[in-house]
């Protein structure tokens, strides 16, 4: 339970409920309902008691889990003296840390009510049919479970509270600097190990399975060769370009376009300005007085003016019209050619202005925008024509609803029809929302899936549209055993596989923290060379694994077992944990992250300081084992 709380200390209650449903609650102390009794206890924490009957019930429970996951192949570990010892210390480890928590959350006043409980009931969707709660579902899974209604609601109203405290952790935002540095030291680590992987898929290659085994898994597992709900399609696609590039225009129109519109050719009035741009106000004086006097303009600009681009030109501007002219050249409100500005202040100094020239709006030839004017006829032409032939299509497509044959004719195209495709691959000429939309809405289909009616025309992006019908359709079908029976001879052969490798893991790594290697050798494996793994670039499927290891003892490594990216099980040698030095700017970027997601560490260290403030004794019939 303990592993199962630190992975969800961020989730919902749901995930923990699920949790609970999926793992057959394991090690969260179902026997504490289930079993009472007056014999020796197991331990005591705080006064509190653990039975040996709920220690029993509570490893019971293991033992069941992990023969659930490995099959036959258990019973391998069931033998090994050392492995069942191993388990039975984390089981009471684990009903141990459950005891203090929910003591813990009892100082805090920490409680669920039966409304909060009826409600995280009602929202577990292994509970519910259709997406409502369905109660004859809710009791047959909780009978399924070796429960009554009541002993599950205790259950669940324990793991609320919990998930409670949990939340109290996660929204504790202040830190201290100490803090911080100890999250950091434990957070950003080095860690030197040794690996010795067990291949999966070459043990896979050797495996047997019999047809009572394929056929009972593909009966348990139909859901996983489900065949998706398939479609077929006919389309006529309408496609303003298309018409666009057949459509044609003579000079009459392209004549009467242009006189009915000549205000869309007009020019309007431009104006010519030159500029002398300096620093100074008193500058600007200067030179304007020199310009009263007669100077030469150009020649001005060329010497004294501070703008490197017109004064190349003597100051000229070029032509603006009222919507290219800057502010400060309006400011100057110059009616007539050849009239000075006086000084004008800007944002980049100060400006004297001269207009040169007016040129009066006035109408474009029609040569002069011939091109631009049968472009305008065409298109609206086009468009015409395509919203036109919109509407006939629409039609003959609502009139003739039993087929695409008379929308066919009156547009002239015929209809294209797809290959089977699924809703999350449709063809890609059909692949716009509002089509996929009418196709996968249900509105097409007639009764039992069969073909139905036309579409109405759907336009897309403005210049394309489509009518359409469901020529085809199957509906979502699990697979027949004989169409997935190689899938399901490769899956029972990688689980078998999967398992034994397990098997041979435990076995391993209980020698392994005996200080023996006979077991390795004799598998022959051997760990790789050394190699490293950051905490704060965690690129590598194992790293969860890897870095949840206790630290190694002195010239002891510390083992475990994990799964790489292809699934094989791998063997972990933890040789040595060092501090991953971070740069500054990375240790603000860490301490910003370990604010945020701190609560895994907090909720260990909780667990390790309420262990060390614990008065906790260990019953006749754990010592004696």
């Amino acid at each position: 339970m303990m592993d199962n709380l630190r992975a969800a200390a961020n989730n919902v209650v749901l995930k923990i409920i699920l949790a609970l449903i999926i793992g057959s609650f394991v090690l969260t102390g179902v026997g504490s309902y289930l079993v009472s009794g007056s014999g020796d206890y197991a331990a005591k924490v705080n006064g509190q008691e653990i039975s040996r009957a709920q220690l029993e019930q509570s490893v019971q429970n293991e033992r069941s889990r992990q023969q659930e996951m490995l099959g036959e192949n258990f019973s391998a570990l069931a033998g090994n003296d050392g492995y069942m010892k191993q388990m039975r210390n984390q089981v009471l480890s684990q009903l141990i840390d459950e005891v203090l928590l929910d003591q813990y959350a009892h100082k805090l006043g920490l409680s669920i009510s039966d409304e909060q409980v009826k409600q995280a009931i009602f929202a577990v969707p292994a509970f519910q049919t259709n997406n409502r709660f369905d109660n004859e579902k809710y009791l047959a899974q909780v009978r399924r479970l070796g429960l009554t209604a009541d002993a599950y609601a205790q259950l669940l109203r324990k793991q609320l509270i919990t998930q409670q405290l949990i939340h109290g952790l996660g929204n504790t935002d202040f830190l201290l600097p100490k803090e911080i540095d100890n999250l950091i030291s434990m957070a950003a680590q080095d860690r030197t190990i040794r690996t010795a992987t067990i291949n999966i898929a070459d043990r896979a290659k050797t495996q047997t399975v019999t047809d009572e085994e394929i056929q009972n898994f593909y009966n348990q597992n139909k859901s996983r060769y489900l065949a998706p709900e398939q479609f077929k399609v006919s389309y006529i696609m309408l496609d303003a370009a298309a018409i666009m590039d057949k459509t044609t225009v003579d000079d009459a129109a392209v004549t009467q376009y242009y006189d009915q519109h000549k205000s869309d050719f007009s020019q309007p009035e431009r104006k010519r300005y030159s500029v002398i741009q300096v620093k100074s106000e008193s500058d600007a004086n200067a030179v304007l007085d020199k310009l009263k006097k007669g100077a030469d303009f150009a020649t001005l600009a060329k010497k004294e003016s501070t703008d490197v681009i017109s004064r190349l030109k003597g100051g000229d501007l070029g032509w603006m019209d009222a919507d290219s002219t800057v502010d400060e050249l309006k400011q100057a409100n110059l009616t007539k050619k050849g009239q000075l500005s006086g000084v004008i202040k800007s944002s980049v100094g100060y400006l004297i202005v001269r207009l040169d020239d007016i040129q009066p709006q006035r109408i474009k030839p029609l040569n002069d925008v011939r091109d631009e004017v049968v472009a305008k006829v065409k298109r609206e032409k086009a468009l015409d024509a395509y919203y036109a032939l919109q509407q006939k299509v629409s039609d003959a497509a609502t009139n003739d609803n039993e087929s695409l044959a008379s929308a066919e004719q009156v547009s002239g195209t015929k209809a294209i029809s797809t290959g089977w495709f699924t809703r999350d691959k449709p063809p890609a000429a059909l692949n716009f929302q509002p089509v996929t939309q009418a196709i996968f809405g249900g509105s097409l289909l007639g009764e039992n899936g069969a073909p139905g009616n036309n579409s109405d025309v759907i336009t897309v992006d403005g210049d394309r549209a489509f009518v359409l019908r469901i020529t085809d359709h199957k509906a979502e079908t699990t697979q027949p055993l004989d169409q997935v029976h190689d899938l399901v001879v490769q899956t029972l052969k990688r689980q078998k596989a999967e398992q034994q490798a397990r098997v041979e893991a435990e076995k391993i790594l209980v020698d392994l923290k005996q200080g023996k290697d006979d077991s390795l050798k004799a598998a022959s494996l051997s760990f790789s060379e050394p190699r490293t793994m950051s905490s704060v670039a965690q690129n590598d499927v194992m790293a969860e694994s890897v870095f949840s290891l206790p630290h190694p003892q002195k010239d002891k490594p510390s083992y475990g077992i994990a799964q790489d990216q292809a699934g094989n099980i791998v063997l972990v040698a933890l040789d040595s944990v060092k501090p991953h030095t971070l740069e500054e700017q990375q240790k603000t970027q860490f301490v910003s992250q370990l604010e945020q997601g701190a609560v895994g560490t907090l909720f260990d260290s909780l667990i390790s300081s309420l262990r060390s403030k614990a008065t906790i004794k260990l019953g006749r019939v754990v010592q004696e084992q």
